[in-house]
């Protein structure tokens, strides 16, 4: 499933279901699609989205360093949440700014 986030202040962004969703729920939605914010409460969503990326970067950072330890190889080669997550806080940014509706939609 892709989701696709729109706003009229910034181009749309198409996302994994499941990366989006994940980071619905970290902007303190309940993840459901289709859905929407208002622009009232955009930036709301949008610090909960930083803090929560932030936290899980984290969390991340821990758990590869020891996976590191463990096999004896780098750390694996996955995208990050916080990239997958960039183009998402530049929408929500973009519509704080203008004050504009966020909106999503599945594909």
């Amino acid at each position: 499933m892709l989701i696709k986030f729109k706003s009229d202040a910034y181009a749309d962004i198409t996302m994994f279901g499941d990366i989006a969703t994940r980071l619905l729920k970290m902007m303190g939605h309940s993840g459901t699609v289709p859905g929407a914010i208002l622009a009232d409460d955009v930036p709301a969503a949008l610090e909960r989205l930083q803090r929560g990326v932030k936290e899980s970067s984290a969390e991340n950072t821990d758990v590869s360093n020891d996976r590191q330890g463990e096999q004896g190889e780098g750390p694996e080669e996955d995208v990050s949440l916080s990239h997958r997550a960039l183009p998402l806080i530049e929408l929500l940014t973009a519509a704080k700014t203008r004050r504009r509706d966020v909106m999503w939609e599945e594909m």
